[in-house]
C-alpha cells in the first residue's frame, strides 16, 4: 500500500463540506427562480452572495483533495498558485454581479415595482434555515481546519444578508413598502462586494508576490542582520505562495566561513517568529558587487 493511512477524523471536513455544498447549491437555483418569479430584487441579490458560497464551499472541496497531490520537476511548488488565480477570477465575476444588482437597485428606488411578498418572503425562510443548517454542520470543523473556517465565514456572512432579505419580505407582505426590496438588496451587495473586493486584493496581492501584509520587511532585515556573524543583508524578499505559505530569499554578508552553518541555522529560527517557513539564503564571504550590480544598484 502506497501512502500514509488516514483517519476518520480526516475525512469529517470533506463530508461537512459536501453536506454544506450540496444544500447550498440547492437553495442557490431556488432562490434564482424565486427572485425571478416573484420579481424580487432583494432575493436575487442574496442569490448572488449564495454564489460567493458556492464558490467558496466548492473551492474549499476541491482543495481538501488537490493539496494531496504531490508536485513535479516542473511544477515544485505543485497547483498551490490555481488557488489563488480562482479566487482573482471569482472575486471579479462577483464585482461584476454586484455592479449590475446596484444598477438595478437604484432603478427600483425611483420607480419601484411590484413584489410577491409570499413567494419571496417563503424563499428567503428557506435560505436562512439552509444556512442556519449548513453553518452548524461546518462549525465543528472549522475550529481545527483553516480550509473549512474560511467556507464557514462565508455562510455566516449569507446568513446574515438572508436575514435582511428576510426582514424585507415581512415589510412587503404587511404594509406594502416596496422600497424595502431594493435598500435590502444594497445591503446584500455590500456585503458581496466588500468580501468580493477583499479577495481581489489580496488575490493580486500574492500574484505581484507583494510582502504579506502582516510582516514588516525592515524588521525582517533588523532581525536577520542581528545575528551574530552577518554583517550586512540584501536582496531580501518576503511573499506569499498562498495565504498558508509564506517564503523569504536574501543574500547575507558573512565573513567567517566557519560560522555559517551557525548563521543558516538562526536564520530559519528568526524566520520562524514570522511566521515564514520556505527560507532561501545565500551566504556570501566577501561583496560580488560585479555579479550583483542589479542587486546592489
Amino acid at each position: 500500500m502506497s501512502g500514509l493511512p488516514h483517519s476518520h477524523a480526516d475525512h469529517a471536513p470533506v463530508r461537512s463540506l459536501r453536506i454544506a455544498l450540496a444544500l447550498t447549491a440547492a437553495l442557490l437555483v431556488v432562490e434564482v427562480i424565486g427572485g425571478i418569479v416573484s420579481n424580487s430584487l432583494a432575493l436575487l441579490a442574496d442569490a448572488g452572495h449564495m454564489l460567493t458560497d458556492v464558490a467558496a464551499l466548492a473551492f474549499s472541496l476541491f482543495v481538501a483533495w488537490f493539496s494531496r497531490q504531490p508536485g513535479t520537476p516542473q511544477k515544485s511548488f505543485g497547483y498551490l498558485r490555481w488557488e489563488i488565480l480562482a479566487a482573482f477570477l471569482n472575486g471579479a465575476a462577483l464585482l461584476l454581479i454586484s455592479a449590475w444588482i446596484v444598477v438595478e437597485a437604484v432603478v427600483r428606488v425611483r420607480s419601484p415595482e411590484p413584489v410577491a411578498g409570499g413567494l419571496m418572503l417563503g424563499v428567503a425562510v428557506a435560505g436562512l434555515l439552509v444556512n442556519v443548517i449548513s453553518a452548524r454542520i461546518l462549525h465543528p470543523t472549522s475550529r481545527a481546519n483553516m480550509n473549512v473556517r474560511g467556507a464557514y465565514l462565508h455562510v455566516v456572512g449569507d446568513l446574515l444578508a438572508s436575514v435582511g432579505t428576510v426582514v424585507a419580505a415581512v415589510l412587503i407582505q404587511m404594509t406594502g413598502w416596496l422600497l424595502a426590496d431594493p435598500l435590502a438588496s444594497f445591503l446584500t451587495t455590500a456585503l458581496i462586494m466588500r468580501g468580493a473586493w477583499r479577495l481581489v486584493r489580496e488575490s493580486v496581492d500574492i500574484l505581484l508576490e507583494s510582502a504579506p501584509p502582516h510582516i514588516e520587511l525592515g524588521a525582517v532585515r533588523l532581525q536577520l542582520e542581528a545575528i551574530p556573524g552577518v554583517e550586512s543583508v540584501h536582496d531580501l524578499h518576503v511573499w506569499s505562495v498562498t495565504p498558508r505559505m509564506v517564503a523569504m530569499s536574501a543574500h547575507a554578508i558573512v565573513r567567517d566561513a566557519a560560522s555559517q552553518q551557525h548563521v543558516l541555522e538562526h536564520v530559519h529560527d528568526a524566520m520562524a517568529l514570522f511566521g515564514i517557513s520556505h527560507v532561501t539564503v545565500q551566504l556570501e564571504q566577501s561583496e560580488m558587487h560585479e555579479r550583483e550590480s542589479h542587486l546592489h544598484a
